[in-house]
């Protein structure tokens, strides 16, 4: 594993970093800062200046909720639902507003990061940086950023050496074995701006099966290496770049239909992926008019195995270039923003499993071409409108136009109003249109004539700042259709007519004919109670369904709260996290029939319209976190996570971890 760490180093060296962005200093940023991702121009956008939802992780949460696996902390974003399959590791899908896994649109440090082949992103693979920040926007995104960004954008944004310098280290030991640890180091020498960053996270993991009796533990060892750097080669002018590389290995076992999951020696999957972006900014007219360049593209390779022998594998390959060109003119109170961008992108994918499994090993490509026309009126800080159009044309699809719009009034400093809507879009991928496996016990065909899932929805919202900002509370209604929804078949009555029915003993993809709806409300607010403590809590309401049927592992009651402490002059940190998952309906994919084993504790079979799936039942999990400061340079903290020892499931038959502690040291230089 050295040895891929230093080859990685190598290639970093031939990359230049990304642009400075508005960042938290020590004291951490709130949703007054600037939102780079909600807008395809440099300089972002205040947060209190859109119309649509936005939510910040500053890197001060991610020290204090000691957050390791990113999609932990993203349980704490209202509209999210967040699902793994057992052990870390494990396949972890975030649905935002009642959409689906693939319905988000995930960027790492710019680069659009989802599997090309898999056609989404695996959030067991990207692990927790303590200075990193994510910026998240709800709602139709693909006037901006085209296909996936039906529901949002999640960007995952590093700082630069400019703006988090200096180095860390960090290492801590766990119950199940677990070891983590990581390094970083950042230096500005003259126009150079480096940082290079390595991480690990690995377990031994718990016990994974359904039934009693079980022995295998499944562990998992999660690797990632990351390099930015800036050069500033005028004043004027900025190249950049970025390197990421991660490496997951994760233990699993098999599903036995009728019994669950069963202990299964010698099966795990391996998953590699290569992250990059290259490019230049160019800021002409005192900063007004600025261009960007840039290349980027991810190579994302997985293998699984049965038996310690080759059962499955992928590969996807996605290069992608874009200009962007924006300008901001400044008429008295009124700021005009107008942006323009256009991307070129190309993916590649291929089924690599062994000839044993079935599969069509064909090696597919599909280009598309986006324009994007954006523009933004502010006036003062009073109210602002905006709005996008993004046509593209796609040469496996046909051409499609997304539009979004939003808006906000701000009648004093206490209230201020928002509105936004827009239209999304998501192309199949290449398991829906091609199948999986002709052949084998379960065979999978795919439908090459699927259509893409298009989307239509609005939200409205309203914010309030009581006690000079010590308090914030926020409320969004949202309301959302999607069409063309893309199912899998398995048989049986549900076969829209407009579809085809496939060969007698094989399942298929199917657009639906009928509209699927989500909507729902979202609550959110802080509290600084005193200069030591304080509280963010957020709650989210969902009615979403599906051909008329509530939707699998989207909670229509979701919750969480943490609480803050810091005390003696805030060398120490005390960190509260309550989080709350309503009752949620699964598919029973393993068979197993009621009355269902001690091991599944309360699940119970759906009834009526829902039969044949089950009913999880709901949980709160309880996460303790405490830091000290030894000295400006010397960190010593400790974590606690599922407190009560929660019985659970976030996905039917994967049991979910019980109570574990950690208790670890970080040095700063």
């Amino acid at each position: 594993m050295a040895r891929r760490y230093f080859t990685s180093a190598g290639l970093a060296a031939l990359l230049l970093g990304q642009p400075a962005a508005a960042w938290a200093d020590e004291a951490g940023a709130d949703v007054e800062g600037v939102i780079v991702t909600a807008t395809r121009g440099a300089d972002g956008v205040e947060a209190d200046r859109m119309g649509a939802s936005v939510t910040v992780i500053t890197p001060i949460q991610m020290q204090d909720r000691q957050v390791r696996i990113v999609s932990d902390v993203l349980r704490d974003v209202p509209g999210f639902a967040v699902s793994r399959t057992g052990a870390i590791g494990g396949q972890t899908q975030v649905r935002v507003r009642g959409t689906e896994g693939n319905h988000v649109l995930t960027l790492i440090d710019g680069v659009e990061a989802s599997d090309p082949f898999l056609g989404e992103f695996d959030f067991a693979t990207l692990l927790g940086d303590d200075v990193a920040r994510i910026e998240i926007l709800r709602g139709a995104q693909s006037a901006l950023y085209g296909s996936d960004a039906v529901a949002g954008v999640i960007n995952y944004i590093t700082p630069t050496a400019a703006e988090a310098p200096g180095g860390r280290m960090r290492v801590e030991f766990g119950s199940q074995d677990t070891l983590g640890g990581s390094a970083r180091y950042a230096a500005v020498v003259g126009p150079l701006d480096v940082v290079l960053n390595a991480g690990v996270q690995r377990t031994d993991g718990y016990v994974g099966q359904t039934l009693p009796g079980g022995t295998r533990k499944l562990g998992s060892e999660l690797q990632s290496f990351s390099a930015k750097a800036g050069y500033q080669v005028t004043e004027a002018l900025r190249l950049r770049g970025v390197l990421r590389y991660t490496d997951t290995h994760a233990e699993t076992n098999s599903s036995a239909f009728g019994r669950g999951q069963v202990d299964s020696p010698g099966s795990y999957f391996d998953a590699v992926s290569l992250y990059y972006l290259v490019g230049g900014d160019l800021a002409l007219l005192d900063g007004a008019w600025t261009h960007s360049l840039s290349v980027q593209g991810v190579d994302a390779k997985r293998k699984g195995y049965a038996g310690n022998a080759r059962a499955s594998g992928d590969d996807g390959v996605r290069t992608k270039a874009s200009y962007v060109t924006a300008y901001r003119l400044q008429t008295g109170a009124l700021t005009h923003r107008i942006t323009g961008a256009f991307d070129w992108e190309k993916e590649t994918y291929q089924n690599t499993s062994p000839p044993s499994a079935g599969a069509d090993t064909t090696r597919r490509s599909i280009e598309n071409k986006g324009l994007v026309a954006q523009y933004d009126l502010e006036i003062g800080d009073k109210a602002g409108v905006g709005g996008a159009v993004r046509h593209d044309d796609n040469d496996l699809f046909e051409d499609a136009t997304t539009w979004k719009a939003q808006g906000f009034y701000r009648f004093n400093e206490t209230l201020r109003v928002r509105a936004a809507g827009g239209t999304g879009i998501k192309n199949p991928s290449q398991t829906e249109l091609f199948g999986f496996n002709a052949t084998g016990p379960f065979p999978f065909v795919g439908n090459p004539n699927l259509k893409p899932e298009t989307s239509r929805g609005w939200e409205v919202g309203a914010d309030l700042s009581l006690w000079d900002g010590r308090a914030t509370l926020g409320a969004t209604y949202f309301d959302a259709r999607l069409k063309n929804e893309i199912f899998s078949y398995f048989g049986g009555p549900g076969l829209p007519a407009a579809c085809p029915a496939p060969p007698a003993g094989t399942s298929t993809t199917c657009n639906r004919t009928s509209k699927s709806k989500q909507t729902g409300v979202e609550l959110f607010g802080t509290l600084e109670m005193t200069r030591e403590l304080s509280l963010t809590a957020s709650y989210t309401h969902l009615d979403a369904e599906e051909n008329g049927l509530e939707e699998i592992r989207r909670a229509p009651d979701i919750a969480s709260a943490n609480l803050t402490w810091k005390p003696l002059d805030g060398r120490a940190t005390v960190n509260l996290t309550v989080r709350y998952n309503g009752k949620q309906l699964d598919s029973n994919f393993s068979g197993i029939a009621a009355p269902f084993p001690a091991s599944l504790p309360d699940v119970r079979p759906a009834t009526g319209a829902n039969a044949g799936r089950v009913v999880l039942p709901s949980f709160t999990l309880v996460n303790l976190a405490a830091a000290y400061d030894l000295s400006e340079s010397v960190e010593v903290f400790g974590r606690v996570e599922n407190l009560a020892d929660e019985d659970y499931y976030e996905v039917f038959g994967f049991p979910s971890q019980g109570r574990t502690a950690t208790l670890g040291a970080r040095i700063k230089f």
